[in-house]
């Protein structure tokens, strides 16, 4: 007679075996990280000190977060400029693959995410998440006129159509988020100066801003002549996002607190005009950007201290970066009025395809998971998020989603042997494209892609402007660990790697895809 189940020895196999088949089943909720992203605008690799030891600004929150987690010293936006960004950070998807050139102001639209497109806050959503979105949405959205057709145009005329009385179509409440409380576009340099909660704008805007009691200085000279809602105050947006951040974590931990979170706090800081909310005001040495910065390194200081007042900090992953690489007007004021330079130490602005328009701060923070004071040279960029976000859920990408983002949290356990990234790509507001494999990096285009480096006067880029060593190159090739400032191309004198490089990135716009298959 055979021996029964519980009469006999089990094989140490059989135990791996069962294990390995209840481990999904003991899963719950509990089990999954909370998620806080921060996103700031336009902020610099040398804006935070503690990727700048010569900054003139303290970021003593920032400083704080890579003593206590892990910076990434060779992380990239996957655009230069806003919108694109925003949209592969939260689809995992290069933007260039739309076609889409430039950004949304106003009520342009349509939003560029489509309905069927699988979203960071959707799949999150789907294993369990509440999701939240606070800050500007600048993805594109829709409004509709007293007629309710849809209006898909910048400008005052095209504000001036909306009914306010219908709801806004394709915006972060239709792409997964479950709350959302924040603004269209740029909140203090747009067509249209309101909040949106939800899907509706509650207070419409009655007026043209009046400028004339604004801050008036060399970063005060980017508002538009948009229309205002009464209780819009341009100076203060980023307190209110930051206000609606805190009261969601506050809500969550005492309605939800078995239920995970993600949280997307989208700043205005330190996106031109540079407005620091009058408590800001002054408490740098480096003006009013400096202020600004100052401010936006308070946010990110606030809502830490709300995780760990509310004690989920320890299984929250905390993630600050910045949308694209410094403005043109700060950098060159800032480098001449306070020997501050925010693009440090690297070529080029925001618009550039060099690195100083694509390489950005990147800090991560997840005490189970992240070891403190690490840092990560390992090459990464935004898109990155979503697919590593699913791996520490246990979500399984579809074929036709996350199609350029990679898992990086074998980076962020310090498990990884070699570079999880074979290449990473890069595109401008021009939609002029690049590629970085390791050292080498080519860029499909002549000059930076994006800003006139042929402008002269206060704002002019001309001074910046380094003589071509290879004069009748159509493109450009850098080897970053021999000349990281990228000023010497190298088209002619490498072809073999130029043509390999070229070739791949072709074959990576062809495919649809630079992420492999799951």
């Amino acid at each position: 007679m055979k021996a029964g189940l519980f009469n006999r020895k089990i094989t140490l196999p059989e135990i791996f075996t069962f294990f390995s088949l209840c481990l999904p089943l003991l899963g719950n909720d509990e089990d999954k990280p909370n998620i806080l992203l921060i996103l700031a605008d336009d902020l610099g690799y040398g804006d935070v000190q503690c990727y700048n030891p010569d900054s003139k600004i303290p970021t003593p929150h920032c400083n704080r977060l890579a003593k206590e987690g892990m910076l990434f010293t060779d992380a990239h936006s996957p655009s230069t400029v806003c919108t694109p960004t925003r949209y592969s950070i939260l689809t995992g998807r290069m933007a260039f693959r739309l076609n889409y050139k430039g950004v949304f102001t106003g009520v342009g639209g349509p939003c560029l995410i489509t309905p069927d497109r699988l979203t960071l806050p959707g799949m999150l959503r789907e294993k369990g998440y509440e999701t939240a979105m606070f800050g500007k949405w600048h993805v594109g959205i829709t409004a509709f006129d007293k007629d309710g057709k849809p209006i898909h145009q910048n400008g005052l005329e095209a504000v001036k159509r909306i009914d306010y009385s219908r709801p806004l179509h394709g915006g972060p409440i239709d792409h997964g988020f479950d709350h959302f409380f924040g603004t269209v576009s740029c909140p203090t340099t747009d067509w249209l100066y309101a909040y949106v909660d939800d899907d509706r704008i509650p207070v419409p805007p009655t007026q043209i801003i009046d400028r004339s009691p604004l801050p008036n200085h060399p970063y005060s000279r980017d508002n538009r002549p948009g229309m205002i809602a009464p209780d819009f105050d341009v100076e203060e947006v980023d307190m209110v996002f930051l206000e609606k951040s805190l009261e969601f974590l506050d809500k969550h931990k005492k309605q939800k607190p078995e239920t995970p979170f993600f949280l997307f706090h989208s700043l205005q800081a330190v996106h031109l005009p540079s407005f620091p909310g009058r408590d800001f005001k002054g408490k740098t040495d480096a003006g009013p950007h400096g202020d600004f910065i100052f401010q936006f390194d308070h946010v990110v200081g606030a809502l830490l201290a709300k995780l760990e007042k509310l004690k989920i900090a320890d299984n929250t992953l905390v993630i600050v970066t910045s949308d694209n690489g410094p403005e043109v007007p700060t950098v060159i004021n800032m480098r001449k009025t306070h020997n501050h330079d925010g693009a440090r130490p690297w070529r080029g602005v925001k618009r550039d395809n060099w690195e100083g328009g694509h390489r950005v701060p990147f800090l991560v923070r997840w005490p189970e998971m992240v070891k403190p004071g690490s840092v990560s040279d390992q090459i990464i960029c935004q898109t990155d998020i979503m697919a590593t976000c699913a791996s520490l859920v246990g979500y399984d990408l579809p074929v036709n989603s996350a199609e350029d983002s990679f898992d990086i949290s074998s980076v962020l356990s310090g498990n990884a042997k070699e570079p999880v990234r074979p290449y990473v790509l890069h595109q401008t507001i021009s939609l002029a494209l690049g590629i970085r494999e390791g050292d080498w990096k080519y860029l499909d285009h002549m000059g930076s892609g994006g800003s006139n480096y042929n402008r002269d006067g206060e704002w002019g880029l001309k001074q910046y402007a380094l003589p071509e060593k290879a004069p009748g190159a159509s493109g450009q090739l850098y080897n970053l660990k021999t000349d990281p400032g990228e000023k010497n191309n190298l088209y002619f004198q490498n072809p073999d790697r130029r043509k390999a490089l070229k070739a791949k990135l072709e074959e990576l716009q062809k495919n649809g895809r630079s992420a492999p298959y799951k």
